[in-house]
Order: C-alpha cells, then sequence, then structure tokens
C-alpha cells in the first residue's frame, strides 16, 4: 500500500471516528471534506470507494443504530428519541428508518427490550446491515 493511501485511509478513519462520536451533531459533507483535507466531491467519492456507502448514509445509519437502542432499551417518545440521535424532522427520521430496518421505529419498539445478552452480541444482532456491503456479497456469493 502506498504512503498517499495509507494517508488517505488515516484522514478518513479520522473523519468516520468524528462521525460516530458526534452521531447527533449538525454535521454536514463541508465540515467533514475540510477533517479530510481534501474536497467535498473527492471526499464523497474516496468516502463511497473505502466504506461502502456515502458519508451522508453511513451518518443516517449510525444515527438509525442508535435510536434502535434507545427504542428498545428506553419508553422515551419516538419524537424525542428522534431529535437526540440528530434528525429534525420525525417524517425524515420515520422513512429512513423504514429504508434501513424495515420497519417504522414503532413497530420495532414493539419487538421489547433487549433480553439478557453480552452487550457485544445485543449491539452486533441489532445493527442494521449495510446494505450496499451485504449485496455486494450476495452478488459474489452467486458466482
Amino acid at each position: 500500500m502506498s504512503r498517499v493511501t495509507e494517508e488517505r485511509n488515516r484522514r478518513l478513519l479520522r473523519v468516520r471516528d468524528v462521525m460516530d462520536r458526534g452521531y447527533a451533531d449538525a454535521l454536514d459533507v463541508p465540515t467533514l471534506a475540510r477533517l479530510a483535507c481534501v474536497s467535498e466531491s473527492h471526499f464523497i467519492r474516496t468516502f463511497r470507494a473505502v466504506f461502502g456507502e456515502t458519508p451522508h448514509r453511513y451518518l443516517q445509519r449510525r444515527r438509525v443504530e442508535r435510536a434502535i437502542w434507545l427504542l428498545r432499551t428506553t419508553d422515551r417518545r419516538v419524537t424525542d428519541i428522534c431529535v437526540e440521535v440528530g434528525f429534525t424532522s420525525l417524517g425524515t427520521f420515520s422513512r429512513v428508518f423504514h429504508e434501513i430496518v424495515g420497519e417504522s421505529p414503532t413497530a420495532h419498539r414493539r419487538r421489547g427490550s433487549v433480553g439478557p445478552v453480552p452487550s457485544c452480541f445485543a449491539h452486533a444482532w441489532l445493527r442494521p446491515a449495510n446494505t450496499a456491503i451485504s449485496e455486494k456479497r450476495a452478488s459474489v456469493s452467486q458466482h
């Protein structure tokens, strides 16, 4: 691996860490691209090439992952959870949640609380699949 590729990956990982920690903050592509020291279009292209999804979709998925946990472990209102994880619109939150999880936030909550299993297992089990990576794996396994 070249030094240029290593440095690019290091910057992208740093930005992804910022997104993981600040998922509820108002993060936008221009800010994230500046953190990676590249243009916005180059940032989006390279992020997608490295991680399999756009920065925007990655951030949405991280927010939904946190919302899943809150829905299953608290009795807070869906609207409060929507705002807490960084969405500004309940409609957008519900639409994105349904796209990623396959059901509405309310339907997901009806599944009940997470049972007594190690938290690492529960987190992995509840994490929505990255559809781009899942589709790639499926197409590779068919050949």
